[in-house]
């Protein structure tokens, strides 16, 4: 069965949904079987109330902005169809799940923990890396994505981000999959774009990897390890770094 992940990020008028803030963005991104796919959702919302200054200045936008947009009420089913039994990937996950429920209980809808589960990764972060800044723009740097276009926190862009992010966070045995072809069951490296199967040579060069490499190896499994809850099968595997 396909998994289907879920990466959301809302923006709101403040910080605190039991001051009566709001949602006035959310954008999703799905991810199934760790690869994203072109069905999104993104929708700007009219919060029926004025937006903090503070919060303006992080997100960009206005009450002006969202004049026309719809109130949560009028989007409410078509986000819950959109996310309905999928894994949720968020960022500082109590934040958007409190204000998501928030707004749920006003449409008499169910909390968004009764029809999804939630993942967050900022909590994975801090387990990760101990000690150290895991926002998500200390992350994208920590993992090489590129987050140049970030001026504002900007749902839908950071939704994307964080699919980068956590693509990367959880790396691990989907890697051996790296090159390889799933209509053809063949491996890129095993096949000639245009021309079918390449000849190996007779004789293959064995080169062994050095002291350094392995601990580099040792300690990236080490990684995985953590990060999938302990199911790296690397672990039960010895490596020979001799000539």
């Amino acid at each position: 069965m396909s998994k289907r992940q879920v990466i959301l990020d809302t923006e709101t008028t403040g910080l605190d949904p039991n001051q009566g803030h709001r949602i006035i963005e959310i954008a999703c991104v799905e991810m199934i079987n760790r690869r994203l796919t072109k069905n999104t959702f993104h929708q700007r919302i009219h919060p029926e109330r004025e937006i903090d200054e503070g919060a303006t200045q992080v997100h960009g936008i206005s009450l002006e902005d969202l004049e026309h947009e719809p109130k949560f009420a009028a989007i409410a089913d078509a986000f819950l169809n959109y996310v309905d039994g999928a894994e949720l990937i968020i960022h500082n996950a109590p934040f958007d799940v409190g204000f998501l429920n928030a707004e749920l209980r006003r449409v008499a809808k169910p909390p968004i923990t009764k029809i999804c589960s939630v993942t967050d990764t900022l909590a994975m972060a801090r387990e990760l890396h101990p000690g150290k800044r895991n926002t998500l723009d200390a992350l994208c740097e920590r993992y090489e994505v590129d987050n140049s276009a970030r001026t504002f926190h900007g749902a839908l862009m950071d939704a994307e981000l964080l699919a980068d992010v956590y693509t990367a966070m959880t790396r691990g045995q989907d890697s051996l999959a790296i090159g390889i072809d799933p209509s053809s069951g063949t491996g890129m490296a095993g096949s000639a774009q245009a021309g079918g199967p390449t000849k190996r040579p007779a004789i293959l060069k064995v080169v062994r990897a050095s002291p350094e490499e392995v601990a580099q190896h040792v300690e990236h499994i080490a990684r995985i390890d953590k990060a999938s809850g302990g199911k790296a099968v690397w672990n039960t595997l010895t490596f020979n770094s001799t000539s």
